[in-house]
C-alpha cells in the first residue's frame, strides 16, 4: 500500500516537469519561455486582431467584433502554420464622446478611443512584438473604423524598418473584401437584397451565429427602424450562412498574408 502511495506521489511531482506547451496559437495563453521557443522554432508571424466594443442592435452583444475577429484569427493562424495571435484589441475608434455624440456612441455600452490614441496603441504593440523576434506583424481589423489607423501605422513602421527583416501587413479585404460576392452567396440561400444592410443585419448576425452564437438573442431579432442600431434586417440570419461567409474570408485572407510575406 505504502509503495503505491509513494509512486503516486512521485508521479505528481514529475508530471508538471513533463507538461508540454498547450495546443494554442494565442500568445496570451503561453508562458514567456514557451513563446520564446515558439518564435525560435519558426513561428515568426503574429496576428494583431482589432475588434471593438459597440452597439450591435438589440439582438447582438457589444463584443461582437471581438468574438468574431478572435475566432477568425485562430483559424487563420492555424492555416498559416507559422503564426501566433496577439491579444485582441477591444477598444477602437467608435465615434465622438463629447456632445454631439456620433457613430455608435449614441448607444449605451459603446467604448471609443480617439484615432490618435488607437494608432499609438497599435504602434507600440507592433514595436513590442518586433523587439521579441516576430518578423511579420499582421493587423487584422474587424470593423470599418479600424482600417485607416492600421494602414497609417503599417506605412509608418514599414518606412522606419525598411532596412530590417521585419514588416507590418494590413488587409482591408479581410473586413469587406467581396461585398457583392457575399451578397450573391446570401441570396443563393434565400436572403433578399433589401435584408442586406450595413450593420447588425443578416450578414453581421450570421457571422456571429457561426462563431459565438451565445452572443445572439434570437428572440430579439428585428429589422432596422432608424432607432434600434440595425441597418438592414437580421431576421433570416443563420449559422450556415455565417460559416460560408467565414470560409470565403478566411481562405482569401490566408492567401493575401502568404502573398504579402512572399513579396518581402
Amino acid at each position: 500500500m505504502y509503495k503505491h502511495l509513494f509512486l503516486i506521489a512521485a508521479l505528481c511531482l514529475v508530471t508538471p516537469a513533463l507538461a508540454q506547451a498547450p495546443d494554442t496559437v494565442f500568445m496570451e495563453q503561453l508562458t514567456w519561455d514557451e513563446l520564446r521557443d515558439a518564435i525560435a522554432a519558426g513561428k515568426t508571424t503574429i496576428i494583431v486582431p482589432t475588434g471593438g466594443t459597440e452597439q450591435n442592435g438589440p439582438h447582438m452583444a457589444l463584443g461582437k467584433h471581438n468574438a468574431r475577429v478572435t475566432a477568425n484569427a485562430n483559424t487563420i493562424a492555424r492555416r498559416l502554420g507559422n503564426a501566433l495571435v496577439a491579444p485582441t484589441m477591444a477598444y477602437v475608434p467608435e465615434g465622438s464622446i463629447e456632445p454631439p455624440l456620433t457613430g455608435h456612441m449614441r448607444f449605451p455600452g459603446t467604448i471609443s478611443l480617439p484615432d490618435p490614441v488607437y494608432r499609438q496603441v497599435l504602434e507600440y504593440a507592433a514595436r513590442s512584438l518586433k523587439l521579441h523576434g516576430f518578423k511579420n506583424i499582421v493587423f487584422l481589423g474587424d470593423s470599418g473604423g479600424n482600417q485607416p489607423g492600421q494602414a497609417a501605422v503599417a506605412a509608418t513602421l514599414n518606412a522606419e524598418w525598411a532596412g530590417s527583416d521585419v514588416r507590418v501587413h494590413t488587409f482591408f479585404n479581410y473586413y469587406r473584401g467581396d461585398t457583392e460576392g457575399d451578397a450573391a452567396l446570401m441570396m443563393q440561400r434565400g436572403i433578399r437584397r433589401d435584408e442586406i444592410g450595413d450593420h447588425a443585419d443578416v450578414r453581421d448576425t450570421s457571422l456571429l451565429l457561426a462563431t459565438a452564437p451565445a452572443l445572439v438573442r434570437m428572440n430579439k431579432l428585428q429589422a432596422g427602424d432608424g432607432k434600434n442600431g440595425v441597418v438592414g434586417d437580421p431576421r433570416h440570419a443563420s449559422a450556415e450562412i455565417g460559416r460560408a461567409l467565414i470560409e470565403k474570408t478566411v481562405t482569401r485572407t490566408v492567401k493575401e498574408i502568404q502573398d504579402s510575406i512572399a513579396k518581402r
